[in-house]
């Protein structure tokens, strides 16, 4: 179905507001899917919080022009599907690889990431970035522990002093 000139207008001007925001970009073949499979895929990219879009490559080399994504805008052929990564960086990544395994028409064919364009096959880097809440979580961690140790510092030269005194009253004992 064409599209009118007003029509393309608003497909660009959504395109490159999510393009403005997002933290990454996966754009895959998807000839040879299903309508069932498009729709699957459409429903756990919403669940995950993962933009996904199949527009024409002209719509979208417009729609990323002046974004950090302007550096795929020569390998648009053919026809390809794009999730754009909206809560964090590893969402379009994960989905795009967690569904090509039980669909092997999809294949993903860039990935885009902080202004860098990479191979498809980087899907796989780009699937094991780690969650906001992983990376939190990693970071508490980091921040914890010089906390831990200084705290089992101070609290051996307490410690010998109660060893040494158990171990001089079990030798009175005997």
């Amino acid at each position: 179905m064409a599209l009118n000139l007003n029509q393309k207008k608003e497909v660009v001007a959504e395109l490159a507001e999510v393009a403005g925001k997002a933290h990454s970009l996966v754009a895959a073949e998807y000839a040879g899917l299903t309508v069932a499979q498009l729709t699957d895929l459409r429903k756990k990219a919403r669940q995950t919080g993962v933009f996904l879009k199949v527009a024409k490559n002209t719509l979208v080399s417009r729609a990323v022009e002046g974004t950090d994504y302007a550096v795929i805008q020569d390998e648009l052929t053919g026809p390809l599907l794009y999730a754009f990564s909206q809560e964090d960086p590893g969402a379009a990544g994960r989905l795009i690889k967690d569904f090509a395994k039980t669909a092997d028409k999809l294949k993903p064919r860039l990935v885009s990431l902080g202004g860098q364009k990479y191979p498809g096959s980087h899907v796989d880097v780009l699937a094991s970035l780690p969650t906001r809440e992983q990376a939190l979580a990693m970071l508490v961690g980091l921040i914890a522990q010089p906390a831990t140790m200084l705290a089992r510092v101070l609290a051996e030269p307490a410690v010998q002093t109660g060893r040494v005194i158990n171990a001089v009253g079990q030798q009175k004992a005997a």
